[in-house]
């Protein structure tokens, strides 16, 4: 049997995972509405594994509209104190209330470049870096251009974007090719 080499991040036996890491991560996105939800998602796991925001995914989508920037918005108080009952996401206050704020600067951002896609991908120069880790330890936990990112979205007021939370999102949407060198995914990612 001619088994996939992935990165050692996957684990053995969680499909779930596998299916992450083999389609989306470190994939490039360039669509606003799915680089708000990842961003919203990555924040979520601030304090947490990535494997419980991924098993509650759907869960969110469905809270929040399918991460829809203008409809997270308009969020009331109201609606999200009543998002805050749903067992279907991560409970917490802050961040349950941080989807409108960070819509609402998103929605700003997009006015102002034309889109959020535009403004993000400028912390790259408009291309995925493209890293050649051999192993999952050589792989830095934020970088120059997540400093940058990151001091940046909390200028303009968002919550939960520190630069080890960015630097995650900016693996999980292309921005760095984190794929270690041996992972099948790697040259697929180049």
């Amino acid at each position: 049997m001619n088994k996939k080499i992935r990165c050692g991040w996957v684990g053995v036996n969680k499909p779930h995972y596998e299916d992450y890491h083999d389609h989306e991560w470190g994939r490039p996105v360039h669509d606003d509405q799915k680089l708000f939800e990842m961003l919203i998602l990555e924040g979520a796991q601030a304090g947490l594994n990535w494997e419980t925001i991924l098993k509650r995914r759907e869960g969110y989508r469905q809270t929040f509209k399918n991460f829809d920037i203008k409809t997270c918005a308009k969020l009331t108080d109201a609606q999200l104190e009543k998002i805050l009952c749903n067992e279907s996401i991560i409970r917490n206050r802050l961040k349950v209330f941080s989807v409108r704020k960070n819509a609402q600067i998103a929605l700003n951002i997009q006015k102002e470049f034309g889109s959020f896609d535009a403004y993000l991908w400028t912390f790259v120069g408009g291309q995925p870096k493209q890293n050649k880790w051999k192993a999952l330890t050589e792989i830095p936990t934020d970088t120059p251009e997540s400093q940058a990112l990151s001091k940046d979205l909390k200028k303009r007021g968002m919550n939960f974007v520190g630069s080890t939370i960015i630097y995650a999102y900016m693996q999980a949407i292309g921005m760095v090719n984190d794929h270690i060198t041996t992972c099948f995914c790697y040259k697929e990612c180049a």
